[in-house]
C-alpha cells in the first residue's frame, strides 16, 4: 500500500490527545511520581471483594456481551429495569457511542468551554460542530447551555454535575427546573461521574425513562476501578436499545464485569471511601490556605485551587510541582486556567504535596 486511504474527515482531524497520561510524563522525566494527584483516581482503591472477584474471574471466557448480571444489579440499585441500563467501557466509551448514534457531519452539539475534553474529541471524530459557552462563576451554567442549544438547534447538550475540572455542582432539582427550557429535539447528556462524592440531592430526581436525558455513571471514581474501565448509562429503553446497534460486542471484559458487580454490592466499603475522600478534600484545602491560595468548594474527589493570578502563573506552579515529583493537572481554558487541580490522596501523598507546594510557588513568583 502506497497511500493510506483515510476518510476525508479523518484526514482533516489533528492528531490530538485529550490527556497526556502520567506514565508518559514519567517516561519523559525519567522517574516515577512520588504523588499521583492529577488523574482524579481513587487512590484508596476498590473494595477487597472487587479485587477478589476480578482475580477469580475465569479469563479464558469472553465477558458476557450483554453484561446481564451487572445491568440487573444496577437496575435494582437505581429502581429501574435492565432495559434502562447500558454498560460500556467507561463514560468515555459511552460518550463515543452516543455521539456516534446521534451526530453526523455539521450537526450542532453544545458544551461548556473548558469542560471535559474527551467529549469534544468524540464530537470532532464524527464530524459534529461544537458550540461552547463560558462558565459562570466557575460553574457550568445550565441556562447558558440550553439557550445555546435552542439557538443552534443542537442534537446534544453536555453537562457534568458535579463538574470537572472545577469541582462545582448544582442541586439536582435546579437542573430539573432548567430542563423546562430544553429544546424538544435536544438530548441532555448528564455526566454524573462524581455524584457518589457529592452532597445528597445532587443527582437529578427524575425517573430513569425520562426521554429528555441520558445519565452517565462510572466505577472509576468513588468505586476505585479506573483501571477496569466500567461505566454505565441510565436512559429511556428506546435510547438504550439503540446502543446495541453500535457498541463493541465484547468490549467489557469478564474481570471488569465481576469487579464492578462486587464493588456495587459492597456499599459499606463505598461509605468508608466517601469518608476518606471528605477528609482528603479538607486536607488539600488546608494546604492551599496555608500557602495563601484559595481552595474552591468541591463535590468531587479533587479540589481545584485558585492560584490568584493568570494561567501562566498557574502553569508555572504546576510545572514546579511536577519537577518535584507531584503529578497534578490544571484547567485548559481561561479564566479557569488560573487554577490547579489536586486529586484526593493518601496522607503520605498529601504530605508530599504540602512539602513541595511552597517551593513551587516561590519559583513561580520569581518567574
Amino acid at each position: 500500500m502506497t497511500h493510506i486511504r483515510l476518510t476525508p474527515l479523518a484526514q482533516s482531524l489533528p492528531a490530538t490527545v485529550p490527556f497526556v497520561g502520567p506514565e508518559t510524563q514519567e517516561r519523559a522525566r525519567g522517574s516515577a511520581f512520588e504523588a499521583r494527584l492529577g488523574a482524579n483516581e481513587n487512590v484508596f482503591g476498590p473494595s477487597p471483594q472487587a479485587i477478589r472477584a476480578m482475580a477469580e474471574a475465569p479469563q479464558w471466557m469472553y465477558g458476557d456481551p450483554e453484561s446481564h448480571d451487572l445491568r440487573t444489579a444496577l437496575a435494582a440499585h437505581h429502581g429501574c429495569t435492565p432495559d434502562h441500563i447500558m454498560v460500556g467501557e467507561g463514560i468515555d466509551g459511552l460518550l463515543s457511542y452516543i455521539v456516534r448514534l446521534m451526530v453526523g457531519p455539521q450537526d450542532a452539539v453544545v458544551t461548556s468551554a473548558g469542560a471535559y475534553p474527551t467529549f469534544n474529541y468524540h464530537v470532532a471524530g464524527f464530524g459534529g460542530t461544537l458550540h461552547a459557552v463560558p462558565y459562570v462563576e466557575d460553574h457550568e451554567d445550565p441556562q447558558s447551555l440550553l439557550a445555546k442549544a435552542a439557538e443552534v438547534d443542537a442534537k446534544l447538550v453536555y453537562l457534568a454535575n458535579p463538574d470537572n475540572p472545577m469541582g462545582s455542582h448544582h442541586k439536582g432539582e435546579d437542573i430539573v427546573k432548567a430542563m423546562d427550557d430544553l429544546p424538544a429535539t435536544t438530548l441532555l447528556i448528564l455526566d454524573e461521574a462524581y455524584v457518589e462524592c457529592a452532597p445528597e440531592g445532587t443527582a437529578v430526581p427524575l425517573p430513569a425513562d425520562d426521554p429528555r436525558l441520558i445519565r452517565m455513571r462510572t466505577f472509576s471514581k468513588a468505586y476505585g476501578l479506573a483501571g477496569a474501565r466500567v461505566g454505565y448509562a441510565i436512559g429511556h429503553p428506546d435510547l438504550i436499545q439503540a446502543f446495541h446497534k453500535v457498541r463493541n460486542h465484547f468490549g467489557m471484559n469478564r474481570a471488569a464485569q465481576a469487579g464492578a458487580l462486587a464493588a456495587l454490592n459492597d456499599q459499606p466499603y463505598l461509605a468508608q471511601v466517601q469518608q476518606q475522600i471528605t477528609q482528603a478534600r479538607d486536607q488539600i484545602a488546608q494546604i492551599a490556605q496555608d500557602n495563601g491560595l484559595t481552595p474552591l468548594p468541591s463535590a468531587t474527589n479533587f479540589v481545584t485551587i485558585d492560584c490568584g493570578r493568570d494561567g501562566d502563573f498557574a502553569k508555572a506552579v504546576l510545572d514546579g510541582l511536577i519537577a518535584q515529583g507531584i503529578f497534578v493537572r490544571m484547567p485548559f481554558v481561561a479564566p479557569q486556567n488560573r487554577c490547579i487541580r489536586i486529586s484526593c490522596g493518601t496522607p503520605a501523598m498529601l504530605q508530599a504535596l504540602a512539602t513541595a507546594l511552597p517551593k513551587a510557588l516561590a519559583d513561580a513568583k520569581q518567574g
